[in-house]
């Protein structure tokens, strides 16, 4: 990064991997409980350049943006300005139902802190790279931490996430949410689909409901879940996005979406890992995720467990309410409100 100007009213201009970004009011407070600025946040992201571009190189992502900061109101925007630098790159994205809209490609650093400069304190990143096959190249197990559950029960389901994909083989690593979750994510071979990719989680989640059917749960209906975490395997649905990783959360102390070590899973404090820590934890630690791509894994064990489900009867998982309807899916209404059969 280098300042190249600042304007009478207050904007500077970075120059970042060679082009030139304008940060309008760089002294607005986004983190209002610490007081960081959006230049301080630019500043986080461009002080863990490498390990965020590992992640994000090449991805379309859909953009949350608080214009006023953390503690402000949001929106989602997918589609980029026609006022975007012609620099910007993109690529057409488009919904199941045909709907489509020229997101922004994190192409390098300057594409993040354009976004960034929009207010945009959440990345939420497609499974796919703009210059690849648009195969999927990964799988993201959600564990949602709902109501009467713990941050402790969310790092025994991860744990035995682990578990279940060291038995089969497959390499994976684990990331805070921000929030109160954890995502496991697994490298793929470019070969699947999101279809396919998603009957993976499916036969994730069922397999883990079954051995610890008292922590972990697929109900897809809130009524059933009860205080267990829930492994939201729509997450892989087509088109579906998730927080990306060293993405910062609009909350007071700028929690960053960080991946670690699975070693430190039994120790790990989300709260603690924020824009005033994660960048020398990284330069202390090195980026945890730093090898993913040299180790794509298959997706067929899970298939295998996919197909093995089907043979034993089992419908497809519910879809979310906006998905057309499968010709295996069960009736989308919630048990309770279900007919009653005399």
């Amino acid at each position: 990064m280098r300042l190249v100007a600042e304007s009478d009213a207050g904007n500077v201009v970075l120059e970042i991997t060679g082009r030139e970004v304008v940060i309008s009011n760089p002294d607005k407070v986004f983190f209002p409980l610490r007081g960081d600025t959006k230049l301080d946040l630019v500043r986080f992201y461009l002080s863990i350049g490498d390990a965020v571009m590992r992640a994000m190189r090449d991805r379309p992502v859909l953009m949350q943006r608080f214009p006023n900061g953390a503690s402000g109101s949001s929106f989602f925007q997918k589609r980029v300005p026609d006022s975007a630098p012609p620099w910007l790159s993109t690529m057409v994205v488009s919904t199941v139902n045909g709907t489509k809209s020229r997101a922004l490609v994190i192409a390098d650093l300057a594409h993040l802190v354009w976004a960034v400069n929009l207010g945009c304190l959440g990345f939420h990143s497609w499974p796919i790279r703009a210059s690849g096959s648009l195969s999927c190249d990964e799988l993201r197990i959600d564990l949602d931490p709902g109501p009467g559950t713990t941050f402790a029960m969310a790092q025994e389901a991860a744990a035995v996430t682990k578990e279940l994909f060291d038995e089969v083989g497959i390499r994976s690593y684990i990331k805070t949410t921000g929030n109160r979750g954890l995502h496991v994510y697994v490298r793929l071979r470019s070969q699947w689909d999101s279809f396919a990719v998603r009957s993976a989680a499916v036969a994730t989640a069922r397999e883990l409901s079954r051995r610890h059917p008292s922590l972990v749960t697929d109900a897809w209906w809130k009524e059933q879940r009860g205080a267990r975490i829930f492994i939201d395997f729509n997450q892989n649905a087509p088109h579906k996005t998730v927080f990306a990783p060293w993405s910062v959360r609009a909350r007071d102390h700028a929690p960053v979406s960080c991946g670690f070590e699975w070693a430190d899973l039994p120790t790990i404090d989300p709260d603690q890992l924020t824009i005033a820590t994660v960048p020398q934890r990284l330069a202390d630690r090195g980026d945890p995720w730093a090898d993913m791509d040299d180790h794509p894994q298959s997706l067929e064990p899970l298939l295998q467990m996919a197909q093995r489900d089907t043979a034993a009867g089992l419908p497809d998982a519910p879809w979310p309410p906006n998905y057309p309807k499968t010709a295996s899916e069960l009736p989308r209404v919630a048990p309770s409100r279900a007919k009653r059969v005399p």
